[in-house]
């Protein structure tokens, strides 16, 4: 599942109210990112990957994927001429990565941060 286009923060705050459908109780979003018409959140339990399909965008796929079942991870960093860069994530029972490609407006380093944060927990 790959997702391109211009990326960007989105606050966090405003990602939990958007997405308070979504959340358990208790949970919070600690960081979210817009590709385009998709969006990524990073919360304290799991990544949630919000899908908008079609070409109006009305219907919506919700992946939720638990940081205990990401088994690795990669970034790689945009080059001189690639100027995207990508996160790949495993998730166990999966041979395929989920694959993310960001473009200059957010911070890969971030991300990996971001993530490596709820995964070594």
């Amino acid at each position: 599942m790959a997702l391109f286009g211009n990326a960007h923060t989105v606050d966090p705050a405003s990602a939990q109210q958007e997405y308070a459908r979504l959340m358990g109780q208790g949970e919070q979003v600690h960081a979210a990112y817009l590709l385009i018409r998709d969006t990524i959140l990073f919360t304290d339990r799991r990544l949630i990957l919000v899908d908008k399909q079609g070409m109006t965008g009305k219907k919506v796929e919700y992946h939720s994927v638990p940081y205990r079942s990401i088994t690795h991870f990669a970034v790689e960093t945009a080059g001189t001429f690639d100027l995207d860069a990508e996160l790949k994530i495993w998730v166990s029972g999966s041979t395929t990565p989920l694959q993310k490609t960001f473009t200059k407006g957010v911070d890969i380093y971030e991300v990996q941060a971001i993530l490596t944060a709820f995964v070594a927990r």
